[in-house]
C-alpha cells in the first residue's frame, strides 16, 4: 500500500519502492517529480519534530491525522506517517514532467534577471519543490491518497531502489536539538544530482561498510 511504501522508505534499508509526487494544475497540466530525498520525524519522542512531546496544536494538527495527510505551515511539504505525530519531509525531487512550467513557477519567486535554473535545481530543496509544483499553504490537511490535485504514486519507470543506493545521514537544520541532531533520519539517493545537500562523511562510512561486507563475502566463497 501507499502507507507501507512510505514507512519502508523511512525506516528500512532494503529494496525500496520508488515514489512520484504528482501535482495536477487547474488547466489539467501534470507536474511530476521522483522523490530522491526525505527526512523522518518520529513524533512525540523526537525533540526536533513540530510534534515533540506529543503536543497537538492548531498548526501541527495534520501530523496527528491519518497517514499520507499533507502538513505544511511553511513552504515545505510533510506527509503524516504511522505513529502519533510522525511525518516525512519531502526534501528533493527529480523533475520528470512539466519542467518548463516548474521553471516558470520558480522564476516567479526569484529576483528579476536571475540565471535560468538547471533542471537539477528546480526541486532540490523542500521550499523549492513546493514552489516548482505550486504546492501552497492551503494544501495543509489534504489527503494524498484521495486528493485529485496532488498525490503520490508508484514510479512506473523505476519500481525499486536497492539498499546500496540509499544514504542515511543527520537531518538538516536541527543542530540545536541535542542527540536528535545526530540521528541519521535523512535519506537520499547516493550520487543523485537533485539531492539538496550531500553528506560526504555518511557516504564514506557507507562505502566502508559495503567494502567490508564484500570482503567478508569473498572469504566465504
Amino acid at each position: 500500500s501507499l502507507i507501507n511504501s512510505l514507512q519502508n522508505m523511512i525506516f528500512y534499508n532494503w529494496n525500496l519502492p520508488c515514489q512520484v509526487l504528482v501535482r495536477k494544475l487547474t488547466d489539467g497540466t501534470e507536474l511530476r517529480g521522483r522523490v530522491v530525498e526525505t527526512e523522518a520525524y518520529l513524533g512525540g519522542e523526537d525533540k526536533a519534530s513540530h510534534s515533540a512531546g506529543g503536543k497537538r496544536k492548531a498548526r501541527n494538527t495534520a501530523m496527528f491525522m491519518k497517514p499520507v495527510t499533507i502538513y505544511g505551515i511553511y513552504l515545505c511539504m510533510n506527509v503524516s506517517s504511522q505513529g502519533e505525530g510522525a511525518a516525512v519531509l519531502l526534501r528533493s525531487l527529480e523533475p520528470l514532467r512539466g519542467q518548463d512550467v516548474m521553471r516558470g513557477l520558480r522564476a516567479a519567486k526569484r529576483k528579476a534577471g536571475a540565471k535560468i535554473l538547471q533542471e537539477k535545481e528546480l526541486c532540490n530543496g523542500p521550499s523549492k519543490l513546493c514552489q516548482a509544483l505550486d504546492i501552497q499553504r492551503c494544501f495543509d490537511h489534504r489527503d494524498l491518497a484521495t486528493d485529485t490535485e496532488v498525490w503520490l504514486e508508484r514510479d512506473p519507470e523505476r519500481e525499486t531502489v536497492c539498499a546500496g543506493e540509499v544514504v542515511s545521514a543527520p537531518r538538516i537544520g536541527v543542530e540545536s536539538h541535542g542527540e536528535w541532531a545526530t540521528k541519521t533520519l535523512r535519506f537520499y539517493l547516493r550520487g543523485h544530482p537533485c539531492v539538496s545537500v550531500l553528506n560526504r562523511d555518511a557516504e564514506r562510512q557507507m562505502q566502508s561498510s559495503t567494502d567490508l561486507h564484500n570482503t567478508e563475502m569473498e572469504r566465504t566463497v
